[in-house]
Protein backbone atom coordinates (compact mmCIF):
# COMPACT_ATOMS: atom_id res chain seq x y z
CA UNK A 1 0.00 0.00 0.00
CA UNK A 2 1.60 3.26 -1.11
CA UNK A 3 0.77 5.31 1.96
CA UNK A 4 4.10 6.44 3.35
CA UNK A 5 5.94 9.59 2.36
CA UNK A 6 9.60 9.52 1.46
CA UNK A 7 11.73 8.80 4.50
CA UNK A 8 13.51 12.22 4.63
CA UNK A 9 10.05 13.71 5.17
CA UNK A 10 10.16 12.34 8.69
CA UNK A 11 12.51 15.13 9.70
CA UNK A 12 9.87 17.64 8.61
CA UNK A 13 7.21 15.64 10.40
CA UNK A 14 9.13 15.75 13.64
CA UNK A 15 9.71 19.46 13.19
CA UNK A 16 5.94 19.94 13.08
CA UNK A 17 5.34 17.72 16.08
CA UNK A 18 7.88 19.54 18.25
CA UNK A 19 7.09 23.09 17.16
CA UNK A 20 6.98 24.20 20.80
CA UNK A 21 10.56 23.13 21.63
CA UNK A 22 12.04 25.17 24.44
CA UNK A 23 15.44 24.84 22.76
CA UNK A 24 16.23 24.16 19.08
CA UNK A 25 19.03 21.71 19.85
CA UNK A 26 18.44 18.19 18.50
CA UNK A 27 17.55 15.42 20.92
CA UNK A 28 16.74 11.73 20.73
CA UNK A 29 13.13 11.00 19.83
CA UNK A 30 12.54 9.23 23.13
CA UNK A 31 13.27 12.46 25.08
CA UNK A 32 10.91 14.66 23.09
CA UNK A 33 8.24 14.55 25.80
CA UNK A 34 10.42 16.79 27.93
CA UNK A 35 10.55 19.40 25.18
CA UNK A 36 6.94 19.66 24.04
CA UNK A 37 4.06 21.59 25.58
CA UNK A 38 1.31 18.99 25.58
CA UNK A 39 -1.25 21.51 26.85
CA UNK A 40 -1.54 23.35 23.52
CA UNK A 41 -4.45 22.99 21.10
CA UNK A 42 -2.26 20.83 18.86
CA UNK A 43 -2.26 18.12 21.52
CA UNK A 44 -5.65 18.62 23.21
CA UNK A 45 -8.21 19.43 20.52
CA UNK A 46 -9.37 17.97 17.22
CA UNK A 47 -9.84 19.73 13.90
CA UNK A 48 -12.00 16.91 12.54
CA UNK A 49 -14.80 14.70 13.84
CA UNK A 50 -15.38 11.00 13.31
CA UNK A 51 -18.20 11.93 10.94
CA UNK A 52 -15.80 14.13 8.94
CA UNK A 53 -13.39 11.23 8.49
CA UNK A 54 -16.19 8.80 7.60
CA UNK A 55 -17.51 11.23 4.98
CA UNK A 56 -14.05 11.83 3.51
CA UNK A 57 -13.42 8.09 3.24
CA UNK A 58 -16.80 7.55 1.59
CA UNK A 59 -15.93 10.08 -1.13
CA UNK A 60 -12.35 8.88 -1.57
CA UNK A 61 -11.67 7.69 -5.15
CA UNK A 62 -10.57 4.09 -5.53
CA UNK A 63 -6.86 3.60 -4.99
CA UNK A 64 -6.33 6.94 -3.23
CA UNK A 65 -5.37 7.69 0.36
CA UNK A 66 -6.96 10.12 2.81
CA UNK A 67 -4.02 12.28 3.88
CA UNK A 68 -4.32 13.37 7.53
CA UNK A 69 -0.64 14.26 7.80
CA UNK A 70 -0.09 16.42 10.89
CA UNK A 71 -3.80 16.70 11.71
CA UNK A 72 -4.97 17.23 15.29
CA UNK A 73 -7.34 14.32 16.02
CA UNK A 74 -7.00 14.24 19.77
CA UNK A 75 -9.55 12.32 21.84
CA UNK A 76 -11.53 11.18 18.79
CA UNK A 77 -13.46 7.94 18.95
CA UNK A 78 -12.35 6.06 15.84
CA UNK A 79 -12.99 2.63 17.32
CA UNK A 80 -13.94 -0.15 14.95
CA UNK A 81 -13.32 1.93 11.82
CA UNK A 82 -11.64 0.67 8.66
CA UNK A 83 -8.74 3.12 8.39
CA UNK A 84 -6.50 1.23 6.00
CA UNK A 85 -6.67 4.04 3.44
CA UNK A 86 -5.64 6.80 5.86
CA UNK A 87 -2.22 8.39 6.27
CA UNK A 88 -1.73 9.30 9.94
CA UNK A 89 1.89 10.41 9.64
CA UNK A 90 2.69 13.07 12.29
CA UNK A 91 -0.98 13.15 13.35
CA UNK A 92 -1.97 14.00 16.93
CA UNK A 93 -4.02 11.17 18.40
CA UNK A 94 -3.62 11.98 22.07
CA UNK A 95 -6.18 10.06 24.11
CA UNK A 96 -7.91 8.82 20.94
CA UNK A 97 -9.85 5.57 20.86
CA UNK A 98 -8.82 3.26 18.01
CA UNK A 99 -9.79 0.00 19.67
CA UNK A 100 -10.65 -2.77 17.19
CA UNK A 101 -9.92 -0.41 14.28
CA UNK A 102 -8.38 -1.82 11.09
CA UNK A 103 -5.08 -0.02 10.48
CA UNK A 104 -3.29 -2.71 8.51
CA UNK A 105 -0.35 -1.23 6.62
CA UNK A 106 -1.10 2.30 7.84
CA UNK A 107 1.60 4.97 8.20
CA UNK A 108 1.77 6.23 11.79
CA UNK A 109 5.33 7.55 11.61
CA UNK A 110 5.96 10.43 14.04
CA UNK A 111 2.37 10.35 15.30
CA UNK A 112 1.68 11.46 18.87
CA UNK A 113 -0.73 9.11 20.63
CA UNK A 114 -0.04 9.22 24.35
CA UNK A 115 -2.67 7.53 26.52
CA UNK A 116 -4.56 6.35 23.44
CA UNK A 117 -6.49 3.08 23.15
CA UNK A 118 -5.58 0.51 20.46
CA UNK A 119 -7.05 -2.54 22.17
CA UNK A 120 -7.36 -5.43 19.68
CA UNK A 121 -6.57 -3.09 16.77
CA UNK A 122 -5.22 -4.56 13.53
CA UNK A 123 -1.83 -2.94 12.92
CA UNK A 124 -0.30 -5.67 10.79
CA UNK A 125 2.52 -4.30 8.64
CA UNK A 126 1.97 -0.75 9.92
CA UNK A 127 4.83 1.73 10.20
CA UNK A 128 5.44 3.28 13.63
CA UNK A 129 8.73 5.08 13.17
CA UNK A 130 9.23 7.72 15.86
CA UNK A 131 5.67 7.16 17.08
CA UNK A 132 4.93 8.26 20.64
CA UNK A 133 2.68 5.77 22.44
CA UNK A 134 3.67 6.37 26.04
CA UNK A 135 0.93 5.20 28.39
CA UNK A 136 -1.15 3.78 25.54
CA UNK A 137 -3.27 0.65 25.71
CA UNK A 138 -2.53 -1.99 23.06
CA UNK A 139 -3.78 -5.12 24.77
CA UNK A 140 -4.43 -7.83 22.19
CA UNK A 141 -3.39 -5.62 19.27
CA UNK A 142 -1.80 -7.29 16.24
CA UNK A 143 1.42 -5.64 15.04
CA UNK A 144 2.74 -8.66 13.15
CA UNK A 145 5.28 -7.59 10.55
CA UNK A 146 5.09 -3.95 11.66
CA UNK A 147 8.04 -1.55 11.83
CA UNK A 148 8.02 -0.39 15.44
CA UNK A 149 10.71 2.16 16.28
CA UNK A 150 8.71 4.26 18.70
CA UNK A 151 8.24 4.80 22.41
CA UNK A 152 5.76 2.52 24.18
CA UNK A 153 6.97 3.14 27.71
CA UNK A 154 4.40 2.63 30.49
CA UNK A 155 2.00 1.16 27.94
CA UNK A 156 -0.26 -1.84 28.55
CA UNK A 157 0.48 -4.39 25.84
CA UNK A 158 -0.79 -7.61 27.35
CA UNK A 159 -1.13 -10.32 24.74
CA UNK A 160 0.07 -8.04 21.94
CA UNK A 161 1.26 -9.80 18.79
CA UNK A 162 4.58 -8.63 17.33
CA UNK A 163 5.49 -11.73 15.34
CA UNK A 164 8.03 -10.92 12.64
CA UNK A 165 8.00 -7.24 13.60
CA UNK A 166 11.07 -5.03 13.25
CA UNK A 167 11.78 -3.23 16.53
CA UNK A 168 15.52 -2.88 15.99
CA UNK A 169 17.60 0.26 16.24
CA UNK A 170 17.63 2.37 13.08
CA UNK A 171 21.24 3.38 12.46
CA UNK A 172 20.41 5.60 9.47
CA UNK A 173 18.62 8.47 11.22
CA UNK A 174 21.10 9.60 13.84
CA UNK A 175 20.14 13.26 13.32
CA UNK A 176 16.82 12.29 14.92
CA UNK A 177 18.44 10.32 17.71
CA UNK A 178 18.60 6.54 18.02
CA UNK A 179 15.22 5.32 16.87
CA UNK A 180 14.23 1.87 18.16
CA UNK A 181 11.50 0.00 19.93
CA UNK A 182 11.45 1.48 23.42
CA UNK A 183 9.64 -0.21 26.30
CA UNK A 184 10.27 1.19 29.77
CA UNK A 185 8.02 -0.14 32.53
CA UNK A 186 5.75 -1.63 29.87
CA UNK A 187 3.37 -4.52 30.56
CA UNK A 188 4.07 -7.10 27.85
CA UNK A 189 2.64 -10.08 29.70
CA UNK A 190 1.88 -12.90 27.28
CA UNK A 191 3.14 -10.90 24.28
CA UNK A 192 4.28 -12.78 21.18
CA UNK A 193 7.60 -11.83 19.54
CA UNK A 194 8.04 -14.92 17.38
CA UNK A 195 10.76 -14.26 14.80
CA UNK A 196 10.86 -10.55 15.70
CA UNK A 197 13.94 -8.38 15.23
CA UNK A 198 14.70 -6.76 18.59
CA UNK A 199 18.35 -5.97 17.94
CA UNK A 200 19.39 -3.11 20.24
CA UNK A 201 15.81 -2.57 21.37
CA UNK A 202 15.29 -1.00 24.80
CA UNK A 203 13.14 -3.12 27.12
CA UNK A 204 13.86 -2.02 30.69
CA UNK A 205 11.92 -2.79 33.88
CA UNK A 206 9.14 -4.33 31.82
CA UNK A 207 6.89 -7.31 32.46
CA UNK A 208 7.48 -10.11 29.95
CA UNK A 209 6.03 -12.99 31.91
CA UNK A 210 4.76 -15.72 29.63
CA UNK A 211 5.94 -13.89 26.50
CA UNK A 212 7.02 -15.88 23.44
CA UNK A 213 10.41 -15.00 21.94
CA UNK A 214 10.73 -18.12 19.79
CA UNK A 215 13.32 -17.43 17.10
CA UNK A 216 13.56 -13.72 17.95
CA UNK A 217 16.79 -11.71 17.90
CA UNK A 218 17.54 -9.89 21.14
CA UNK A 219 21.17 -9.30 20.20
CA UNK A 220 22.54 -6.11 21.72
CA UNK A 221 19.22 -5.28 23.36
CA UNK A 222 18.93 -3.60 26.76
CA UNK A 223 16.84 -5.79 29.05
CA UNK A 224 17.83 -4.46 32.45
CA UNK A 225 15.36 -5.08 35.26
CA UNK A 226 12.78 -6.85 33.06
CA UNK A 227 10.93 -9.97 34.18
CA UNK A 228 11.20 -12.95 31.79
CA UNK A 229 9.55 -15.46 34.13
CA UNK A 230 7.89 -18.17 32.05
CA UNK A 231 8.94 -16.54 28.76
CA UNK A 232 9.67 -19.00 25.94
CA UNK A 233 13.15 -18.20 24.58
CA UNK A 234 13.66 -21.20 22.31
CA UNK A 235 15.96 -20.13 19.49
CA UNK A 236 16.12 -16.53 20.77
CA UNK A 237 19.51 -14.86 20.28
CA UNK A 238 20.88 -13.09 23.39
CA UNK A 239 24.32 -12.21 22.02
CA UNK A 240 25.57 -9.05 23.75
CA UNK A 241 22.14 -8.38 25.29
CA UNK A 242 22.38 -6.55 28.63
CA UNK A 243 20.51 -8.59 31.26
CA UNK A 244 21.60 -6.60 34.30
CA UNK A 245 19.04 -7.21 37.10
CA UNK A 246 16.71 -9.03 34.69
CA UNK A 247 14.80 -12.06 35.98
CA UNK A 248 15.87 -14.87 33.65
CA UNK A 249 15.99 -17.86 35.95
CA UNK A 250 12.55 -19.25 35.13
CA UNK A 251 12.56 -18.84 31.36
CA UNK A 252 11.21 -21.70 29.27
CA UNK A 253 13.60 -23.55 26.95
CA UNK A 254 16.56 -21.50 28.16
CA UNK A 255 18.76 -24.40 27.19
CA UNK A 256 17.63 -23.92 23.59
CA UNK A 257 18.32 -20.17 23.51
CA UNK A 258 21.23 -18.88 21.43
CA UNK A 259 24.24 -17.13 22.96
CA UNK A 260 22.67 -16.71 26.39
CA UNK A 261 26.15 -17.29 27.78
CA UNK A 262 27.32 -14.28 25.75
CA UNK A 263 24.84 -11.86 27.28
CA UNK A 264 26.30 -8.89 29.13
CA UNK A 265 26.07 -8.64 32.94
CA UNK A 266 24.89 -12.23 33.15
CA UNK A 267 26.40 -12.44 36.64
CA UNK A 268 24.11 -9.59 37.72
CA UNK A 269 20.91 -11.18 36.46
CA UNK A 270 18.49 -12.93 38.81
CA UNK A 271 18.80 -16.61 37.94
CA UNK A 272 16.94 -18.22 40.83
Amino acid sequence: MAMSRWRPGLVAALAIAIASFAEPAPAPAQSMLDMVDLSTDQFTKSEMSRADIEAALAKLPAGETLDLFGKALNKLDLSGMDLRRVNFQAARLMGANLSKANLEGVNLDSAWALNSDWTEANLKGASLFGTQLVGAKLDGADLSGAHVAGDMSKASMKGVKLDGANLSADEKNQSMGLMRGTFKSTNLEGASFKGANLRRALIEYSTLTGADFTGASLAGSELGGSDFTGANVEGADFADADVNSARIGAMKNADKAKNLDKARNLERAFRN
